[in-house]
């Protein structure tokens, strides 16, 4: 009994630190309210494919089965989500990147946080990833600065734009 009582003491503060803020479909309505279908699209890659966006990222990409989303408008598509998915300090923190069809990252979104909430970082923090170009690598320190407190929740977002800019251009760009 006592031993019970003891895991269940450990186990019950990890679940409730757990944060799912939104799904990436409800994220990805939001980012494209026009759009008439959203649709998810799951890949596997090949060792081959995660050589190559790990060195045009510069970036390691944590997962082989990546989820990537498109959205469409009378049948064209208006623009993109790549879903990724990265260790921060212990725990994960999976973020959804918002791409444009004209190849701009338009913003992301902070689909799950599993660190405590004084690590994530805020809105304006957030705002520095708009209207980015998908082929301008973003590095911390230099186009992103750090947050005080959050360097490695940082780290995480900038990385993950990069592996979600190689992911970008290895699935989308220039075949809408």
């Amino acid at each position: 009994m006592r031993t019970l009582l003891l895991y269940l003491l450990i186990l019950i503060p990890l679940h409730v630190t757990a944060q799912m803020l939104t799904t990436p479909l409800d994220a990805m309505k939001k980012n494209y309210e026009n759009a008439s279908k959203i649709s998810e699209i799951k890949v596997s890659l090949s060792d081959e494919q995660i050589k190559n966006i790990q060195q045009s990222a510069h970036a390691k990409l944590e997962l082989q089965n990546i989820k990537l989303f498109k959205a469409e408008k009378d049948g064209k598509v208006i623009g993109h989500g790549i879903l990724i998915n990265k260790k921060i300090r212990t725990k994960n923190g999976v973020v959804l990147y918002i791409i444009s069809n004209e190849s701009i990252l338009k913003g992301i979104e902070v689909i799950a946080f599993n660190e405590p909430s004084e690590y994530m970082p805020s809105k304006k923090y957030s705002e520095q990833f708009k209207n980015v170009k998908t082929t301008q690598p973003l590095t911390l320190n230099q186009n992103i600065p750090t947050i005080t407190g959050a360097t490695m929740s940082a780290k995480c977002f900038v990385d993950g734009s990069r592996v979600a800019f190689a992911l970008y251009n290895e699935f989308f760009k220039g075949k809408n």
